[in-house]
């Protein structure tokens, strides 16, 4: 998934041609920032009222996005947030984090306008067409955007960890006891040798990895991918660490054939958020610090660097919201996609200009952001819908609406009237399949959940919900 969508030398998002849009009508598959302003300016509106509910900080507040698409998401989010003249002049930086350069030039060119991209450490900078005070950074990884204990994130992630590499597991049952086990590892360097005791494994369930092979030729048909995915021989290193990282993992262990997802990637974003929002979990396993030694005389050692000191935030501060498909609760299976033209087709068919995707494991998120950071807590999933309607999406839509009728009213022309009716529906048609709640409607697909700072509760009190999430906005 990594190579075929951002390799640099045939990646899906990092090397198409310029002319090549894979969103909209014309592209590969279609976001709701794309369908309708009004999803965009609602986000915004959430990042304000959380902003106002923690006590409307006045400086060192910054927005970060990952993943960002057109930048669609993040121009309807500004033109709203400046509406709110405290918090837009507390905002003192927004991160783009785009491994995409074509992505990285429309984003550039929507939220700056004609000010100048330049090159800097980080990444590249300009200014923001809403604002000559706000700058744009754009980074290729997360890891170069400062972690500062006094500042306070708003990180937006929509339909980012779909896209993210899995791994994917299966059980399946002990060997028979007259089969002779294979114990070979498999390894990057090459296949090593299990010890003695690995056999007794054999008498119960183990997970296999399933890998990207060819087809045998035998197999292979004219028109059909070359590759497939099949079960690994043997335990690979993943095996046997990744489904032993959870309790819900290790619980469908002796249940034959059950299938799981797992995201490493995820997980570590996920745990990024959180660290940023809460500082860093300072209960480190022991073989992660440094071991003190004793050097034998006569002898001289090569002094060893300090562990880096966990990042700290004596204050939690900021929010995370986070906006993808995938099951509310359970482990993703069998969902491993590739997408274009709109349409569902193999993962191993034209790799490199077909969009490939999995469910997100929510569940696996809140799970890795909790274990992250002490300092935050986890809202929902809750689906698309649900949060939607409670942010107002019909209210704004009308207001919409009554905006263009109201423009219309100084004209006459039967063209005028035609446009009318054109706007009319496009707005209204917009917002109606953001919160469809058909099986296969957005408003049902999509799950929002939100990673916030840990408030400790006394006893008797209500733990605050944020707005979309069973609350209010707080004045």
């Amino acid at each position: 998934m990594r190579q075929c969508l951002t390799n640099d030398l045939g990646g899906y998002y990092t090397t198409s041609p310029p002319e090549k849009d894979q969103f909209g009508a014309k592209g590969d598959f279609v976001t709701s920032p794309e369908i309708s302003q009004v999803f965009g300016e609602l986000i915004g509106v959430w990042v304000v009222a959380e902003w106002i509910a923690q006590g409307r900080k006045s400086e060192g507040v910054y927005l970060m996005e990952v993943g960002p698409g057109r930048g669609t998401l993040m121009d309807d989010m500004l033109r709203t947030i400046r509406n709110f003249s405290p918090l837009a002049k507390a905002l003192e930086a927004v991160y783009m984090v785009e491994a995409s350069p074509s992505l990285r030039t429309a984003q550039h060119k929507l939220l700056c306008g004609e000010n100048k991209l330049e090159e800097t450490e980080l990444g590249w900078q300009s200014v923001s067409k809403h604002s000559p005070d706000l700058k744009i950074v754009w980074t290729e990884d997360i890891r170069f955007v400062p972690k500062e204990a006094s500042k306070t994130p708003f990180i937006i992630a929509h339909e980012f960890f779909d896209a993210l590499p899995i791994h994917i597991f299966q059980s399946v049952p002990p060997a028979p006891q007259n089969e002779q086990t294979d114990n070979t590892i498999q390894t990057p360097t090459g296949p090593i040798q299990a010890p003695r005791r690995l056999p007794q494994a054999s008498q119960t369930h183990q997970w296999r990895e399933l890998m990207v092979s060819p087809k045998a030729p035998h197999k292979l048909k004219e028109g059909e991918p070359e590759f497939e995915l099949s079960m690994a021989k043997a335990a690979t290193p993943h095996s046997m660490y990744l489904p032993e990282t959870s309790p819900r993992y290790q619980a469908l262990k002796n249940t034959t054939d059950a299938t799981i997802e797992i995201s490493p990637e995820s997980q570590a974003y996920a745990r990024d958020f959180a660290e940023r929002l809460g500082g860093a979990n300072p209960a480190q396993p022991q073989s992660q610090k440094p071991a003190p030694t004793q050097t034998p005389p006569g002898q001289r050692t090569v002094p060893r660097e300090p562990a880096p000191e966990p990042f700290q935030k004596p204050s939690p501060s900021g929010a995370a919201l986070i906006i993808d498909y995938g099951p509310a609760s359970t482990i993703p299976a069998n969902s491993f996609r590739g997408i274009r033209a709109h349409k569902f087709v193999s993962p191993f068919e034209s790799a490199g200009i077909t969009d490939l995707s999995a469910d997100v494991d929510f569940y696996a998120l809140a799970e890795s952001a909790i274990n992250g950071s002490p300092g935050v807590e986890v809202h929902g999933p809750v689906d698309q819908a649900r949060f939607l309607t409670a942010m107002g999406i019909e209210e704004r839509a009308a207001q919409l609406v009554k905006k263009a009728v109201d423009k219309e009213r100084g004209g006459s022309t039967g063209a005028d009237k035609s446009e009318l009716t054109e706007v009319v529906k496009r707005i209204d048609g917009g917002w109606k399949r953001l919160v469809d709640s058909s099986p296969e409607g957005m408003g049902k697909l999509y799950q929002v959940m939100a990673i916030l700072p840990h408030k400790p509760v006394k006893q008797g009190e209500a733990r605050r919900r944020p707005v979309g999430f069973g609350g209010d906005v707080s004045l």
